[in-house]
């Protein structure tokens, strides 16, 4: 009896304690994607209809405002064309065949960095015409795995596009497509081992708005590298042309350029970047 009880004792310990930390991770995971909503949303496009699937067209020209993404060869962007034709579009293909490559085949120098190498290819090819209003975002259009941080309730492009305030970004400069702070921006995630002081350094080095500028005039370094860095995933956001241009396209080459000789890995310096968009339009570091 005694030996039984030497047993069940631990092994109740570790049940619990796994049980207790698949709960913790679920319950991240549940908030992350917001489940609720997107189970409701989902039950009420099965019972109501397709509408959410095929949104009705949307009448009109094309506006002053773009789409920017990037995408492998074998992502189908026909979403893009079908439901935001009131859209300008940019959509940059990372990994051209040859054979498949055409003059109006938009492409990136480098296959790195996640989705930055297209957003700042756009920004230094269209520097001095830019439409009033730049929305950044990922080629898929909807899904609960792929598009999770799409906040909408059924984690869709299309449909986060459409209810985007235009006056807000213009009046704002920059806004983040994603409300929740989960995860990037609560108060456990602003100390990240992607951005560190040094990598922080690297980036912004010799940029027209970084306060290197003041390094010699009693500017301690504490005061120029911020201890944390806040910002809600996942690169999806919308700016004002007017806040593109308070830095001059020299910044955004030498961003890029990072991105290109950093020995970081296409996946390591994309989530460098992820959070440093808000910081390089202009937006406090939290």
């Amino acid at each position: 009896m005694r030996w039984t009880l030497r047993f069940a004792l631990p092994a109740s310990f570790l049940v619990l304690t796994l049980c207790t930390i698949l709960y913790i991770k679920l319950a991240e995971i549940w908030d992350q994607y917001n489940a609720p909503a997107y189970a409701w949303a989902s039950l009420q496009n099965t019972l109501h209809g397709s509408e959410l699937d095929n949104p009705p067209p949307i009448p009109g020209k094309v506006e002053d405002k773009v789409v920017i993404m990037a995408k492998v060869e074998s992502e189908d962007t026909q979403w893009v064309a079908d439901f935001l034709p009131d859209w300008q579009h940019a959509i940059y293909t990372v990994n051209p065949s040859s054979s498949n490559l055409s003059n109006a085949t938009l492409t990136t120098p480098i296959n790195k960095g996640h989705e930055s190498m297209a957003y700042l290819t756009y920004i230094i090819d269209h520097y001095n015409a830019l439409p009033s209003t730049l929305v950044f975002i990922h080629p898929h259009r909807r899904g609960f795995l792929e598009a999770w941080h799409t906040d909408t309730p059924l984690h869709d492009n299309v449909d986060s596009l459409r209810s985007l305030r235009l006056e807000y970004v213009q009046q704002n400069g920059y806004t983040n497509l994603r409300c929740n702070w989960n995860p990037g921006c609560k108060p456990s995630h602003r100390k990240n081992k992607h951005l560190t002081p040094d990598v922080w350094r690297e980036v912004f080095e010799g940029a027209s708005q970084s306060v290197f500028s003041l390094k010699g005039k009693g500017v301690r370094e504490e005061d120029y590298v911020p201890a944390k860095v806040g910002a809600a995933c996942c690169a999806q956001f919308a700016v004002s042309r007017e806040r593109v241009l308070q830095r001059p396209q020299s910044d955004y080459e030498g961003f890029r350029q990072w991105v290109v000789d950093t020995e970081k890995n296409d996946a390591k310096s994309g989530r460098v970047m992820e959070f440093l968009w808000h910081v390089i339009f202009g937006m406090d570091a939290v």
